[in-house]
């Protein structure tokens, strides 16, 4: 999907953070090739293989079972050797 007209929000998005922000355009077409929609968080793993991608939108992190989930996959992400 190309999200033309969406990067206006790239410097609010990004201000003061140091997590990596994924931009697509139209010559990388980036979401179709990692598969990923809006509010996707692609964790990677030591190898810089996608361990899991885990949706912000279906999995409020207001909710601590959220955040516990999100969490694990982090700290499993962590354990590949």
């Amino acid at each position: 999907m190309n999200e033309t007209g969406h990067e206006s929000g790239n410097a609010l998005a990004c201000a003061g953070r140091d997590i990596s922000w994924l931009q697509d355009d139209g010559m990388t077409d980036a979401w179709a090739r990692w598969g990923v929609t809006f509010r996707d968080v692609v964790i990677l793993d030591a190898h810089q293989e996608v361990h899991a991608i885990y949706n912000l939108t279906t999995h409020n992190l207001a909710i601590p079972r959220y955040r516990e989930e999100l969490k694990e996959l982090v700290r499993s992400a962590a354990a590949v050797n």
